[in-house]
């Protein structure tokens, strides 16, 4: 099967009729658990954006107390694992606001593990995020980006 482009996708699309594009959301969400996190995110989550990153953070942090920390390997794994959620819900938002507020949350929760020092990938992978943060400031609004430096800053 070739997958049909965006263009091509977004052209069937518009001759559908409603009922059959509610039918085909439900067919996606059905199948897949991204794009159900999607939709969820989009219909319910997407007007108020402060209790999404509230809940995403408090998530963050639920899962860095989760964390196995029995060995530093797990602590990697499970550190990555997270990033990766995190990730994620950044890519439902495409706000960079929200981008850097949830790093930020990630790296104050990674720091506050103990490990960052003990390891040297888990210190990389704190230094990239770092990195990503810096960039995604530097998007933002002038008043913004002062508030999140300093942020950043007492991280450091």
């Amino acid at each position: 099967m070739i997958t049909a482009t965006v263009k091509q996708l977004k052209d069937e699309l518009k001759h559908k009729e409603k009922e059959e594009l509610i039918e085909l959301c439900l067919g996606m969400a059905k199948f897949k658990k991204d794009v159900k996190e999607l939709l969820t995110y989009l219909l319910f989550e997407a007007h108020d954006e402060e209790s999404y990153i509230s809940g995403v953070k408090a998530e963050i942090t639920e899962d860095f107390m989760d964390m196995n920390t029995s060995s530093v390997y797990y602590v990697k794994k499970s550190a990555r694992k997270v990033l990766r959620n995190t990730k994620k819900y950044i890519r439902y938002s495409k706000q960079k606001r929200t981008e850097v507020e949830l790093l930020l949350h990630y790296c104050a929760e990674l720091q506050e593990s103990g490990f960052v020092n003990r390891s040297i990938p888990l210190k990389n992978l704190y230094l990239r995020q770092v990195q990503v943060i810096r960039k995604s400031i530097k998007a933002l609004h002038a008043d913004l980006q002062h508030d999140y430096e300093l942020e950043l800053e007492n991280l450091l």
